[in-house]
């Protein structure tokens, strides 16, 4: 799997003779290889370049560009410029959000064509997925869902929040996972109200609520998904809030589509929970694209005035936090269509009670 004609096609767009790729997530989307190197697309050619430890793996599995090694006498700069002196490139694309201040100065000294940030021209075709893409999300999606119905065999009161993350990423793994697609977070009780909390030595209470946000990467796309549930009979304040999410997750999956943006989801989540009266307890968006990596653009927040495009792969993850009490969140990842949205996370959503 390669982007590199889509790529290509979007130059004269955005007022470029080429594009240089020298982000992981970008490489990867061009041709489809994770190593370290640099991805280089022209109108009709384009090259990849990268070094000794890559190189065997590049020239069997890279298709549609030609595949380069450098050496002691020939760094990725020296095959840049010979590329822009072949086809006479002036102006050359790169991806602004991922290059530091000192490494566009080190590019600038070394090439004759200018460098022209165009980090957009690749942020709009990864914020449409294709067919191939969605089916690589909904495989990583299918093991995040065994993953979380093999823990809700495993979990006990007296448990710690690591020892419940680590059980996730093994299973995880063993369901065929190349990796985490990022540290999961299990929190507890009190640390339900940290969003971000890191699994610590904190142990699972009868009556108290698990939140686990974890996901996993599988050809090279991720997974996205929340989980709260109860570890012995919950109160009646902690039930309440629970259908107060996923009544605001189910009204912001009703609004999510192409054609509207970002904004516009999330206020249909956000009124479910400040009608309730907890508005001030929901501070993050209600969602993100998810992709190569686990947080893209378009997102679904308050500011968001970016139209979402059919293909978006957008979280659902509204959520209520207490501080110093409990929290819940919910989220599934949901693929964004001309009249609505394809939900493929399947784990129940109705609340669980250990």
């Amino acid at each position: 799997m390669n982007h590199l004609k889509q790529i290509a096609a979007k130059l004269p767009e955005y007022g470029v003779d080429a594009m240089m790729l020298t982000s992981a997530p970008g490489e990867f989307y061009a041709v489809g290889f994770h190593g370290e190197g640099i991805a280089l697309v022209a109108a009709g050619e384009a090259y990849y370049f990268t070094d000794s430890r890559y190189i065997e793996a590049a020239e069997k599995q890279v298709a549609g560009a030609a595949v380069a090694v450098t050496d002691r006498n020939r760094n990725y700069k020296a095959m840049v410029q010979e590329v822009i002196d072949r086809c006479g490139i002036k102006n050359l694309g790169f991806e602004e959000e991922y290059m530091s201040v000192a490494a566009f100065h080190d590019w600038k000294e070394s090439l004759t064509a200018g460098l022209v940030p165009a980090q957009k021209l690749v942020n709009g075709l990864r914020a449409a997925k294709d067919q191939e893409e969605i089916a690589r999300m909904v495989q990583a999606q299918e093991i995040t869902d065994r993953a979380f119905d093999a823990i809700l065999k495993f979990i006990r009161p007296g448990m710690t929040e690591k020892e419940i993350a680590a059980k996730l990423e093994y299973d995880m793994l063993r369901f065929g996972a190349q990796r985490m697609s990022f540290e999961p977070i299990v929190v507890t009780g009190a640390n339900g109200s940290l969003p971000h909390g890191i699994p610590g030595d904190t142990v699972v209470e009868p009556g108290s609520f698990l939140t686990m946000d974890f996901g996993c990467v599988y050809g090279g796309y991720c997974s996205d998904m929340t989980r709260t549930i109860a570890v012995g009979e919950p109160t009646e304040e902690m039930k309440k809030v629970y259908h107060i999410v996923l009544e605001a997750q189910r009204a912001g999956i009703a609004a999510a589509r192409a054609g509207v943006p970002g904004k516009s989801i999330d206020a249909a989540a956000r009124k479910v929970i400040e009608d309730a009266g907890y508005g001030d307890y929901f501070g993050h968006g209600y969602g993100h694209s998810v992709g190569i990596e686990i947080h893209e653009s378009p997102n679904a927040n308050t500011r968001e005035e970016t139209i979402m495009p059919v293909g978006a792969a957008v979280s659902a993850e509204p959520g209520i936090y207490l501080p110093g009490r409990f929290g819940v969140r919910i989220e599934d990842v949901t693929i964004l269509t001309a009249d609505g949205c394809i939900d493929i996370t399947k784990s129940p959503k109705e609340l669980i009670i250990l």
